[in-house]
């Protein structure tokens, strides 16, 4: 077994990595950009070395980079993580010219996998089923319409060498394929440095159901059952489970011996993940379709872990370092149901626009035999725009799919953040979605679902405005203490913000914004309790400030816990399982914005632009795309807010621009 291994990756999957290192007895150095010189994976390593800037393409994508810190530190393997250069070839050929073990499958299997049309190919020849589509090499767009208006709509562009969802557009008629073409080339050579292309077929209502696989290097091939990971948006996987509903035995076995024999066919070692479609109705036909084989361990793993109690990294190190596979197929079983969310920095509400800053607050649930949390990040740290915006991996188990959804529910409920947007809130109410609950489950899930998922903005209720205002009172209280204690006379009364006046009790008015519109909050001091008086009704309030941003608040006869979170002018409730935000307004400085109908549109977050989609001087309608924006490797498009006239581009396609900077000069119609 290795005494030391490198890990070529960041973030919670080389947190993941160096816990099983660390319980086996292995040493392990990490690799670091400079925007993550004081990231958790770092902390945690035994050792580290720094690879580059914080752009990928010059520190974690720089091969000859990891195989010299693996000469430096002495490390015996490399593990890749996912992303990066888990699936790249040429750094598996570069470790083994260099005497490096890398762990994960032989390069000529990366290499027959890690092209969508080279791979289909191979696995018509090993009779795995196969969707209809084009997977040629000539790449010339006008063939590329033909053979889609020949396959018939709709259907799937896909990038060759894509995964992650990135490269995939969903082209609905023929109109509307070259421009999907065009914006999923950009983004496939944005992403894997190659735009080659496959078209295929897309299913009406498509089951994702993957099979993982483990081979070893004396002939040995296994698989640890499946993971339904149908709920997606764009493309990219939300919401992971195992066992699939609804899946029989005799389709399991189906699916398991075709993912092994596709394994086999490319001479695999290691951890595997070979991904099927199903249609809606496969588990009465039978009906799946190869898609694609993840050459690396996934993203979803733990769900497979926490049904069959193995540790993939464990086998994964095994395997890397000559040994058997630790169990036949027939020593495996299935115990009871896992669930998988991740935790994003992203607005749900927003189109799952990315987000960045820094987690002035995070609180996950408690870890149990029943809930785990894979995690890169801790309070404190920031989530750039470098990278992939996850902040964790949220696994729940339980004996049956109904206790593990309880659970979820649950430890979505008690996951606090602040500081940043998360989807948690979306995640809460997918999960309590009646068609997700019931197992009604393919890849449009979410569209099909949005009116339950993506409800209209309800006014902040009631209790959660009386907590935020007893909060402002206690944090002023305990901004007051500590002067005092700072001060020459900490005894003073002056440093009192306790309401006291000579004759009339106090009162003053506390303002929030709750999204538009405007929350008087009055308050009235009295000797040991406040009066808040909200929309012309009072209630008696009391709290107590404990550990952190908690409180303990009685509002009339009830008594509860509750968090507040300020940062700046901005609000964090965490009341009773829900999140509530809200600004602090300071009347000061209230501005009357007027009916401005001009101004410009701003960046959402760092970002390069790519292209831009109107002329100066045009007249628009609502809702027309003015320009799109590619960060964290995804394109993101800004579009007009009202009919108006697009005055002038402040950027060219190409350029970079930063976090809130104005990028079209837009004047609005009168």
């Amino acid at each position: 077994m290795f005494t030391k291994i490198l890990i070529a990756n960041r973030g919670e999957i080389a947190c993941r990595v160096i816990k099983t290192a660390r319980r086996m007895g292995i040493r392990t150095v990490a690799v670091y950009s400079e925007a993550d010189a004081n990231a958790r994976h770092v902390r945690l390593a035994d050792e580290a070395v720094l690879l580059g800037p914080a752009a990928a393409r010059e520190s974690y994508l720089v091969a000859d980079k990891i195989v010299e810190a693996c000469r430096r530190t002495g490390a015996q393997a490399v593990h890749p993580g996912y992303g990066f250069l888990s699936e790249n070839a040429d750094f598996a050929d570069a470790l083994a010219a260099a005497g490096i073990a890398f762990i994960g499958p032989p390069a000529s299997a990366i290499r027959a996998m890690g092209s969508k049309s080279e791979a289909k190919k191979l696995m018509g020849a090993a009779s795995v089923p196969l969707t209809p589509g084009y997977h040629g090499d000539d790449q010339d767009p006008a063939l590329l319409h033909r053979e889609a208006d020949a396959i018939g709509y709709p259907v799937l562009i896909k990038a060759a060498a894509g995964g992650g969802g990135k490269g995939m557009r969903l082209v609905e008629q023929s109109a509307d394929f070259p421009d999907a073409l065009a914006s999923c080339k950009r983004e496939a050579i944005s992403s894997f440095g190659d735009d080659h292309v496959l078209i295929e077929k897309y299913i009406t209502k498509p089951r994702h159901i993957e099979i993982q696989v483990f081979a070893d290097t004396l002939g040995n091939c296994v698989y640890l059952f499946e993971r339904d990971c149908s709920v997606q948006r764009r493309h990219q996987k939300v919401l992971e489970e195992a066992p699939a509903p609804g899946m029989t035995l005799e389709r399991r076995r189906q699916m398991g011996e075709a993912a092994v024999a596709a394994a086999k066919a490319v001479g695999y070692v290691g951890a595997g993940t070979v991904e099927f479609i199903a249609t809606s109705t496969y588990d009465k036909d039978g009906s799946f379709y190869f898609m694609e084989m993840n050459t690396r361990l996934q993203v979803e793993h733990p769900v497979t872990e926490m049904i069959t109690g193995q540790d993939l990294v464990e086998w994964q190190l095994r395997v890397a370092a000559g040994q058997p596979l630790p169990l036949r197929q027939e020593q495996l079983a299935i115990r009871g149901h896992a669930l998988e969310a991740r935790i994003y920095a992203e607005d749900a509400n927003k189109g799952f626009l990315p987000a960045t800053g820094t987690l002035v607050r995070l609180a996950p649930p408690a870890e149990t035999l029943n809930v785990r949390v894979d995690t890169g990040v801790e309070q404190g740290d920031a989530i750039t725009p470098y990278y992939d915006p996850m902040i964790a991996k949220l696994i729940v188990w339980d004996e049956t799919r109904d206790a593990a959804l309880a659970r979820m529910r649950k430890a979505l409920a008690d996951y606090q953040v602040a500081g940043l947007t998360t989807n948690i809130d979306f995640l809460s109410r997918l999960v309590a979605c009646p068609a997700f609950a019931g197992a009604d489950l393919d890849t449009g899930l979410i569209e099909r679902q949005k009116d339950f998922l993506f409800p209209a903005a309800q006014p902040v209720p009631r209790d959660a405005l009386l907590v935020a205002t007893v909060g402002e009172l206690l944090w002023e209280q305990h901004a007051a203490r500590q002067a005092a204690q700072a001060s020459g006379d900490p005894w003073s009364p002056w440093h009192a913000r306790d309401g006291w006046r000579m004759n009339l009790s106090a009162a003053r008015t506390i303002s929030f914004k709750d999204g538009e519109a405007l929350v008087d909050a009055g308050v009235r001091y009295r000797h040991d309790h406040w009066e808040i008086t909200l929309a012309g009704t009072t209630t008696v309030a009391r709290g107590k400030k404990l550990d952190g941003d908690r409180f303990a608040v009685e509002l009339d006869d009830r008594r509860l816990i509750a968090s507040v979170v300020a940062v700046d002018d901005k609000r964090s409730i965490f009341f009773q399982g829900s999140t509530y935000s809200l600004l602090r307004d300071d009347p000061l400085h209230r501005v009357d914005a007027g009916d401005s109908h001009g101004g410009g549109l701003t960046a959402p977050m760092p970002g390069k632009v790519v292209a831009l989609l109107a002329q100066p001087g045009q007249k628009v309608e609502k809702g027309t795309p003015l320009l799109i924006l590619e960060a964290m490797k995804m394109e993101h498009t800004i579009t007009a807010p009202a009919a108006g006239i697009v005055k002038a581009f402040c950027y060219a396609a190409g350029e970079q621009v930063g976090d809130g900077a104005a990028l079209v000069e837009f004047e609005g119609e009168a």
